[in-house]
């Protein structure tokens, strides 16, 4: 499967990006705030992402480590995308929600299970 855009955000429109990647296969984490968000996560390198508006109605929180900015709209509570570091190399990543992506449908996805329990 190639790299194709979408468009994507928050529950409320407040946020919304484009970005380039391929959902070849998306990633179901169960560490303690994945699991209960039921994020999808997708990757892509941070230039083939572009926050098109809400950058400031973006809340942050970081946990564990520090190192992902788990980012959510302030106004509706959605989490559509984290900024942070590729942990092989420390390039600069977008992990975006592929549940948040338009025409998506997320039971049509291939799901790899990860246990982030264990980082």
């Amino acid at each position: 499967m190639s790299a194709q855009t979408y468009t994507g955000g928050c529950q409320c429109g407040a946020v919304r990006y484009e970005v380039s990647l391929e959902l070849g296969e998306v990633i179901a984490c169960n560490c303690s705030r994945c699991g209960r968000l039921g994020s999808l996560l997708a990757f892509a390198p941070a230039q083939q992402f572009k926050l098109i508006s809400g950058e400031g109605a973006l809340t942050e929180y970081q946990f564990n480590k520090h190192v992902i900015h788990h980012l959510f709209c302030s106004t509706c509570g959605i989490q559509s995308f984290a900024r942070g570091k590729r942990p092989s190399d420390g390039a600069d990543v977008v992990a975006v929600n592929a549940r948040c992506l338009d025409g998506v449908e997320p039971e049509k996805l291939k799901v790899k299970h990860v246990n982030g329990r264990a980082f």
